[in-house]
């Protein structure tokens, strides 16, 4: 297997119901990352590939999986009891591959929030951080910090990866959240992305341009934690 080349697997959830994943493992692998997917869109979207495969390029190993529902098919999220038990699956599937390595959860939009929700109430075996490729705070046009009043119960590293342009985090309320998490939150904005990490033409920068940066925040911050 290839630094970028995805190993098919299954993660069981409960006796009578498992997953797909994917697992990419470089062979100089310095830590691993459980990746959960957003709410739109599954584990094998293209967006999902390239973080993987960067993250690959800078000797992160990367295990991607399903939520339940977007295994079945069904556009409704999962409640987070459900999706809770998929993160917990995943962590622990990632910690019998991966071991030895140090362990980061978290995942894009959906993904990262319920990962997070699910370290809030049970702290996830063997994970050492949570990075968030975009954590959504609100729903578009409708501001609020409620989704994040569970951090606070959150004691380990956060990454928040977040665009200065995304519509469901929007900064005046973001930042405060942040800062009041205190030396166990990083925030690394990155000007002019919106919540899917795109810039504008008129920003003077192209989506490549936006995701080295992003997957080089990632890595410096999994390398400090790590060593940590």
């Amino acid at each position: 297997m290839t630094a970028a080349t995805a190993q098919p697997i299954k993660i069981e959830i409960t006796p009578t119901e498992s997953v797909s994943a994917l697992l990419i493992h470089p062979p100089q692998a310095r830590a691993c990352y459980v990746f959960a997917h957003g709410a739109g869109a599954g584990m094998a979207h293209a967006s999902m590939e390239t973080i993987a495969a960067g993250l690959a390029d800078r000797d992160i190993a990367t295990l991607r999986y399903q939520f339940p529902y977007m295994e079945k098919g069904s556009k409704r999220p999962d409640g987070p009891a459900v999706a809770h038990a998929a993160v917990r699956a995943a962590v622990a599937e990632a910690s019998r591959r991966s071991v030895g390595l140090p362990l980061f959860a978290g995942g894009k939009s959906f993904g990262g929030r319920m990962t997070s929700q699910a370290q809030a109430i049970d702290a996830l075996p063997g994970v050492r951080g949570l990075a968030f490729f975009g954590f959504p705070l609100h729903p578009a046009g409708k501001p609020s910090s409620d989704r994040a009043k569970h951090l606070t119960e959150v004691d380990i590293p956060m990454l928040f990866l977040q665009g200065t342009r995304d519509a469901l985090a929007e900064l005046s309320l973001l930042e405060p959240v942040v800062k009041g998490l205190g030396k166990r939150a990083t925030l690394h904005l990155v000007d002019a992305a919106d919540h899917s990490f795109h810039v504008l033409k008129s920003s003077g920068r192209n989506d490549r341009e936006v995701m080295t940066e992003v997957l080089d925040a990632f890595a410096a911050w999994a390398s400090k934690i790590g060593a940590g």
